[in-house]
């Protein structure tokens, strides 16, 4: 149902988006999908919802392991650009319908800007526990920043892959992450 869900919204947008061409797509009744979902915007919470979880699992997967906080950022950004560039569907409802239209889907969405913060700030202060948690929030609020905003230059720069956006956080970000943890 999400599947569907997410690439009708991609297609049509949340606004001109119906629950009965997802029925029809996803075979079961009109009934039924507000029997699991409550409402078209409960479906596209779900939607938001199963990307944030999906964002996480793939961003704490690819850092685990790391014994340097270079390589757990680099890893972090890596995980974050590949899972833009293989939910291109996902990423489009997050930045477009989900920040305009539906107010609960602005919070899901901030909810994931939030999950992304509160991860690199822990690992932030794993590494370095003397950085003050200020430091290590707003460190990790320019991080979410500068990916999200790269994210949107690289849908507009097809040859510019994941690995390439990674190096360029990396050498803007790292320099001035690493001058600190001195």
């Amino acid at each position: 149902m999400l599947d569907v869900a997410e690439t009708v919204f991609a297609e049509r947008g949340y606004l001109a988006a119906s629950m009965d061409e997802i029925a029809e797509r996803v075979g079961v009744s009109k009934p039924m999908l507000y029997e699991y979902y409550g409402s078209k915007e409960g479906l596209l919470i779900g939607c938001i919802h199963r990307a944030r979880t999906e964002l996480l699992e793939r961003t704490q997967q690819a850092i685990a392991g790391a014994d340097a906080p270079e390589e757990v950022l680099r890893r972090g950004l890596l995980a974050f650009f590949e899972f833009i560039a293989g939910h291109k569907q996902s990423w489009s409802l997050l930045r477009h319908e989900a920040a305009i239209t539906v107010p609960s889907a602005v919070e899901e969405v901030e909810g994931i800007r939030r999950q992304q913060t509160d991860l690199i700030a822990a690992v932030l202060l794993a590494f370095a526990p003397d950085v003050d948690a200020v430091e290590a929030e707003a460190f990790a609020e320019i991080v979410v920043g500068s990916t999200e905003r790269l994210a949107l230059w690289c849908e507009r720069r097809p040859d510019v892959g994941p690995e390439r956006a990674t190096r360029y956080v990396m050498d803007v970000v790292w320099r001035g992450v690493a001058a600190r943890l001195g």
